[in-house]
């Protein structure tokens, strides 16, 4: 049973990985930097409702270490640990609030938690709060793109969350 959640973990966080690397491929959808879809945080909902607490934390670190690493942006490394790390505390606890149809509403959410934890290293690392004047640029396309994710991450589980595969 061990390696099977062992096998689902490492496929979830290998597609989680190679989303993340196709949508740096791709051109920005808007001329506003930082903002983007976030699509492998897709996975990232989808097995905080499927695998778990523990497995999504696995999922996750392992997307941001080797997706810094691959995609050679280590300086990343510590806005997506504060993002990724934030998001994931807040999924954590609506994890528990939430029914198999509200999971679009952990995408929104995420998204915001996301954005929060990167302004805040922003800040600390520039030691400029001016910055945080675009923070209602970010606020709103990570609603918008937490709210596609969201939704998307809801569809896979509704499709799945009664197949042999998640049990």
């Amino acid at each position: 049973m061990k390696l099977k959640r062992l096998t689902r973990a490492a496929v979830l966080a290998a597609m989680a990985l190679g989303i993340f690397i196709v949508e740096l491929q791709l051109p920005n959808l808007t001329p506003i930097p930082g903002v983007k879809l976030g699509l492998a945080n897709i996975v990232t909902v989808f097995s905080m409702f499927l695998l778990g607490p523990a497995n999504t934390l696995a999922i996750l670190l392992t997307r941001i270490l080797l997706g810094s690493l691959f995609s050679g942006q280590v300086m990343a490394l510590a806005y997506s640990l504060a993002g990724g790390l934030l998001c994931y505390l807040l999924m954590l606890l609506l994890r528990k609030l939430l029914t198999m149809k509200q999971i679009w509403v952990c995408g929104v959410l995420g998204a915001v938690a996301h954005n929060l934890g990167q302004m805040a290293v922003a800040v600390v690392v520039t030691g400029t709060p001016a910055i945080l004047v675009y923070l209602p640029v970010l606020m709103v396309s990570g609603i918008a793109a937490g709210l596609f994710t969201g939704l998307c991450a809801q569809f896979a589980v509704g499709r799945l969350e009664h197949t042999s595969l998640f049990k």
